[in-house]
């Protein structure tokens, strides 16, 4: 084998389409554009979204809500998650991220009511629901706002 013996795999190169070449070639005439039309002319093409004049579909549909720029996300977990720790200890978003129960901080901790706790710990969050402080102190623990 030299060098000047090698070649491309079979298929694995393709002739490229060589348009306005004359009717022998397959795209002549017209040059694969059809005929007439806003397509056909040179500088002729559409943006995007545009429907011929219609009223495009972006604007036919309705805009409702606003998002705001500073949402602040609460990672959330519920009382029945907290039923993992031993009686006494200190749930906060450290050690709540060092067990997986949470992946990641965001931009704060809330805790909400789902469940029955059954264990007498000191939770630490941002937020907590009115349910879930109720719960928390009636199980003997306390909820402290950070």
């Amino acid at each position: 084998m030299e060098l000047n013996s090698l070649r491309p795999a079979l298929g694995a190169t393709k002739k490229r389409k060589r348009i306005g070449r004359g009717p022998g070639s397959g795209h002549g005439k017209t040059a694969t554009k059809g005929h007439k039309g806003q397509k056909a002319r040179s500088g002729g093409s559409v943006k995007a979204g545009f429907e011929g004049g219609q009223m495009p579909l972006q604007r036919r549909l309705p805009k409702r809500g606003f998002t705001p720029l500073s949402r602040t996300e609460y990672a959330v977990i519920n009382l029945k998650q907290l039923n993992a720790y031993e009686d006494g200890s200190t749930v906060d978003l450290q050690s709540l991220q060092e067990r997986g129960i949470i992946k990641k901080a965001l931009d704060g901790l809330k805790v909400l009511a789902d469940g029955v706790l059954e264990r007498k710990l000191t939770v630490k969050a941002h937020r907590f629901s009115e349910a879930a402080k109720e719960k928390i102190t009636a199980a003997g623990g306390t909820a402290e706002e950070i």
